[in-house]
């Protein structure tokens, strides 16, 4: 099974891997620090063995990486695997000051139905089912979301199930969520967010998130 690093330490830049297998420009390592797509957050982006990977694609419990063509990597082949460190915390920060947003929302409203997600390097976005403009919640969340980053509380991420590679990640005395994203050590990183509503159609709002820092 893949060693998947990234969750043991969200913070790691670099590593040394091993060559798993070769299938054309796709391979497949023992370990690594580089995330694929899920959930929503976004990929890495980086290198292995000095050539860039144009994807990183989840396949079960490995991660398929499709690298730039004609790289001549080979199966056994010792690897250094880098990734954008400045675009991973970014990633990290957003991705959790969403989580932070989303879970103050359900406490608020109880049955919210999220139907979507993106966190990119710049911003993140939470998509959901509701019926009235959700900006007017935007002082409460934001008051409320700005306490527990200035609190600087630890953020606890583990395993729900191991065989399974199910994670969740827990603040002490506010909440435990399902998640397999990369995590941040403490709400203090986080930064001053800011949000904004979209209407993206008939009983759906969005809100997106943005981080001065």
């Amino acid at each position: 099974m893949l060693d998947k690093l990234f969750w043991n330490d969200p913070y790691a830049s670099e590593i040394q891997a091993k060559i798993e297998a070769v299938e054309g420009d796709c391979i497949y390592l023992d370990q690594t620090i580089f995330y694929a797509f899920s959930g929503g957050q976004e990929s890495d982006f980086g290198t292995i063995g000095g050539v860039e990977v144009l994807d990183a694609t989840k396949e079960g419990t490995n991660i398929r990486y499709t690298l730039a063509s004609g790289h001549t990597l080979h199966v056994d082949q010792n690897v250094t695997v880098k990734i954008d460190w400045q675009r991973r915390y970014s990633l990290m920060q957003h991705h959790f000051a969403a989580e932070l947003i989303l879970e103050l929302l359900y406490q608020e409203l109880g049955s919210v139905e999220k139907i979507g997600a993106h966190i990119a390097q710049d911003k993140a976005r939470i998509d959901f089912f509701w019926h009235e403009n959700i900006s007017t919640l935007f002082p409460l969340l934001l008051r409320k979301a700005t306490e527990l980053i200035e609190k600087n509380l630890p953020i606890k991420s583990d395993y729900s199930d191991l065989v399974n590679q199910r994670r969740y990640w827990e603040i002490d005395g506010f909440a435990q969520v399902p998640c397999g994203g990369t995590h941040l050590k403490r709400t203090g990183e986080i930064g001053k967010l800011s949000l904004k509503r979209k209407n993206i159609g008939k009983g759906k709002e969005r809100i997106e998130i943005y981080l001065d820092k």
